[in-house]
């Protein structure tokens, strides 16, 4: 489907003041000027790479200390602690670290009792919460009985997906109907129609899902995709010899992999993408567990997306919701984040490391957020029968 816009594109810029809306779509996104903007059509753009003597880009702006931050080796400093973790002392650091982020299943009565006459909202994160991070993104697959656990709860709660990959792909991965996707950190968003005025936003469209059901298809940097579409192809021949290196096009970002690259590599492939970025400044680069990500420069996040999604949904004005996040990564911490601020829900960030987060509960893996997706059901069901 051909996306048309007669607007601008909006840009990442100083900080402006709150709209009365809860939504604020409309005061965060500026037009952006097109003096210094790069960007050529056609084929890919190749940039020479450096060699590994001349690195001095990445090693002076903490690329690589970021690199190596989102991929934390066993032994580690712990920040709020003053001891230095060693393996063996792996599962006392943990327990002391969940003493400020306790389990949300040994919580979980607390969590239930703040939702008592509430509605909650269920935001989910795909990799390395749903499914195991695994060496290649391509067969990090869910199971049978995680696919059923989120279908369960869908049946009760509003439930969403906002994962890094692209939308198609997640919900390729996922396969329910039930559910609402946002792709590329929320910059593909498919929400249900309703009478608020995200529909009225000029980066919605109508649309139909799956099953020819008429939704909002939300995607504010839509404009962007020729541009992602040019850097994924530079970046796949740009890389194609660094042993491990995997690139990834999620339409509106583009995804570099280096789990399987030698560490030592590292700053060739930062370097890389460093170069291609010199040549697009209305792109950024955020880091994820093991991945290099570039995206579009403007006002838009994981949290701007529950945002929009609660607007969506009818959820955003009322004082009777209860929002749940469970993410695992840097880039679900501005969902978390939204959530801290007013206490308006609960970020319950996945570890089996102690971590600095803006999540209030921890899960440690995969298998412990399926088994709190089904006590949130089997409590519903319990509240359900308790009113009949």
């Amino acid at each position: 489907m051909e996306l048309k816009s007669n607007h601008a594109f909006p840009v990442l810029t100083d900080p402006v003041p709150i709209s009365k809306s809860r939504l604020g779509i409309l005061s965060s996104l500026l037009p952006y000027s097109q003096q210094g903007a790069s960007f050529s059509s056609g084929k890919y753009v190749s940039i020479p790479r450096k060699k590994p003597g001349k690195l001095d880009d990445v090693r002076s702006n903490g690329w690589l200390d970021a690199m190596k931050s989102s991929s934390p080796p066993r032994k580690k400093l712990i920040m709020d602690y003053t001891v230095e973790v060693a393996t063996d002392d792996a599962e006392i650091a943990y327990c002391s670290w969940m003493l400020k982020y306790p389990s949300a299943l040994k919580s979980f009565g607390q969590i239930t009792n703040y939702a008592k006459n509430k509605k909650i909202a269920v935001f989910l994160d795909y990799d390395g919460t749903l499914s195991p991070i695994v060496d290649d993104p391509d067969h990090a697959l869910m199971s049978d009985a995680m696919r059923c656990a989120v279908r369960n709860v869908a049946k009760y709660f509003p439930t969403a997906i906002i994962s890094g990959r692209s939308r198609d792909k997640v919900f390729q991965l996922i396969g329910l109907t039930e559910l609402y996707y946002a792709g590329s950190h929320g910059m593909d968003i498919m929400s249900p129609v309703s009478t608020t005025v995200a529909n009225d936003h000029p980066d919605c469209v109508k649309s139909t899902d799956k099953e020819g059901k008429e939704v909002n298809l939300f995607q504010p940097a839509r404009e962007f995709i020729p541009m992602i579409d040019e850097v994924f192809r530079t970046l796949v021949e740009n890389t194609k010899e660094i042993k491990g290196a995997k690139v990834e096009n999620h339409k509106f970002c583009a995804s570099v992999h280096y789990r399987n690259v030698d560490e030592k590599n590292w700053p060739i492939i930062a370097q890389c993408v460093h170069d291609i970025l010199k040549e697009y400044p209305r792109l950024r680069l955020t880091h994820g567990r093991k991945v290099l990500e570039i995206r579009p420069v403007i006002d838009w996040n994981k949290g701007k997306a529950v945002e929009f999604l609660l607007e969506s949904l009818g959820l955003s004005s009322r004082d009777d919701v209860l929002p749940i996040y469970i993410g695992d990564d840097k880039t679900d911490e501005d969902a978390f984040k939204l959530l801290k601020k007013g206490n308006q829900g609960y970020g319950i960030l996945v570890s089996s490391v102690p971590k600095e987060t803006n999540a209030f509960y921890s899960l440690r893996d995969p298998s412990e957020v399926m088994e709190f997706l089904k006590s949130l059901v089997r409590w519903k069901k319990n509240e359900e029968a308790r009113c009949n």
